[in-house]
């Protein structure tokens, strides 16, 4: 028995011959390519500028935890100086030159001290340098009850 086609043609079917490929379809053959090495600048920028704002937001919780451990040193002894070495102690990763520590005192035990440091934070990756100011000043404070007599 011969095997027959339907429509009188070659057997092939429609669609798979080269005469029927798209038009256009040899031109994008590096366009994925293309496309993607025009993106990917704008890309990297946005992912390091994401870095830096998290190096911020750390930045921001250490003072944040610095400040809570010179209040819990100011609460127990009357002396500035191991309430500036507790702060230092726990921002070790901050530079000691751009922090400062302000404690503020009010009467005798049972009344509240408070210990308020600030940082001038610099920007870290120099790619992004542009997106951020030169400097973002950071500032945490902690209030305790004074417990020394």
């Amino acid at each position: 028995m011969r095997s027959r086609t339907v429509g009188g043609g070659t057997g092939r079917r429609a669609g798979w011959g080269r005469r029927d490929a798209p038009v256009g379809a040899g031109g994008e053959r590096g366009s994925a390519a293309l496309e993607f090495a025009m993106v990917l600048p704008i890309l990297l920028i946005v992912t390091l500028g994401l870095v830096q704002a998290g190096l911020f937001v750390r930045d921001q919780l250490v003072l944040v935890e610095a400040a809570r451990a010179g209040a819990r040193e100011a609460s127990v002894t009357a002396d500035d100086g191991a309430v500036r070495a507790a702060v230092g102690r726990t921002a070790g990763v901050l530079a000691d030159g751009d922090l400062s520590v302000e404690v503020t005192r009010s009467g005798q035990q049972g009344q509240p001290v408070s210990v308020r440091v600030a940082y001038a934070d610099q920007v870290v990756i120099p790619v992004v340098g542009w997106l951020f100011p030169a400097s973002v000043d950071l500032s945490a404070s902690a209030t305790l009850r004074q417990e020394y007599r």
